[in-house]
Order: C-alpha cells, then sequence, then structure tokens
C-alpha cells in the first residue's frame, strides 16, 4: 500500500473517532453533571456550571488558535530544543483534528451539558415556584448561559487569533509534561 492511500485511509477513520469520542466524552461529562449536580448545594452547582462554560470557551480559544497560527517560530523554537515546541508544531500539522476536537467535541458538549446543568439549577430553584415564575427563572437561565457561553467565545475568538502563537504555545508545554521522554 502506497504511503499515499494509508495516508488518506487514516484520516478517513477521523470523523469516526470523533463520533465515538464525543459520545464518550458526553456520556462522561452528562453523569457528572446528573449525579453530582443533583447533591450539590447551589452556589457550588452554579460555580460548576460556569467552570463548564469556561472550559468550553477555553477549547474554542485553543481551536481558533491553531488553525490561525504559522508554524515557523516553532521550527525555530524546536532547533532550540525548546520544551513544548515540537508539540506545538504537531498541533499545527494536525490543525483540522485539533480545531474539530476543541472547537465541535469539547465545545459542543459543553454546550450541552452547560444547558442541561442550567435546567437542573432551575429545577431546584423553582420548587414551590409559581408556573409562572419558575417560566420566567428557566428563561432567565437559558438566556444567562447563552450569553455567557456565546459572549465568552466572541471574546476569545479574537484573542485567540492575535496571540495565537501564545496559546498554541503554552498547550504544547503542557502536552509536553505528559509526553514520555
Amino acid at each position: 500500500m502506497s504511503s499515499k492511500k494509508a495516508s488518506k485511509s487514516k484520516r478517513n477513520l477521523w470523523p469516526l473517532k470523533a463520533f465515538l469520542l464525543t459520545f464518550a466524552l458526553a456520556v462522561v461529562f452528562s453523569v457528572f453533571s446528573e449525579f453530582f449536580m443533583r447533591e450539590m448545594n447551589l452556589p457550588i452547582a452554579i460555580l460548576i456550571l460556569f467552570v463548564i462554560i469556561l472550559i468550553g470557551i477555553i477549547f474554542d480559544a485553543i481551536g481558533i488558535a491553531v488553525t490561525s497560527c504559522d508554524t515557523t517560530p516553532f521550527v525555530s523554537m524546536a532547533s532550540k530544543r525548546v520544551r513544548g515546541s515540537k508539540q506545538s508544531i504537531i498541533l499545527l500539522q494536525n490543525a483540522s483534528q485539533v480545531s474539530n476536537f476543541c472547537n465541535d467535541i469539547v465545545g459542543d458538549i459543553c454546550g450541552i451539558i452547560s444547558g442541561a446543568a442550567g435546567v437542573l439549577i432551575i429545577a431546584r430553584l423553582t420548587i414551590g415556584a409559581e408556573s409562572t415564575q419558575a417560566y420566567l427563572m428557566g428563561i432567565g437561565m437559558s438566556a444567562l448561559v447563552a450569553a455567557f457561553t456565546v459572549g465568552g467565545k466572541a471574546f476569545s475568538k479574537k484573542t485567540a487569533i492575535v496571540r495565537c502563537k501564545d496559546i498554541v504555545y503554552i498547550v504544547g508545554y503542557v502536552l509536553s509534561i505528559f509526553k514520555k521522554d
């Protein structure tokens, strides 16, 4: 089999891997959300909701940074054996898959889970409330979750484009910590 065919068949497996990874992560996050959010006191549940939103925003920024960054500075850093530069190059060489993972898989899962967490919080807040009050609180929570998510991602996109080298390097450096020498 030629290397071109092997490379092509490897690339064609990404959608299946993305599907399976998304399914597994969604199950893990959903179990966490459903099980723990029901048992937590309200301030902690709200804090976790915002952490989930923040994770989605951070991963969105990483996905944007990887697609808008050039490898040249990292090649130079790798020649000087700067820790994290090789991992940064690998991220950039796989920008399409990294962006898909960060923006679509993690970002979308965080969006869905934050919506579910918001519903659980509203359910706890509205126990014993009038239906109109519960209805308005539900609308308010949905609007807040959406506004924080979209507003945070809008802010992070510009930053990710302008500071793409820094973001890619930080991610590469963090990945290098887990690399076996």
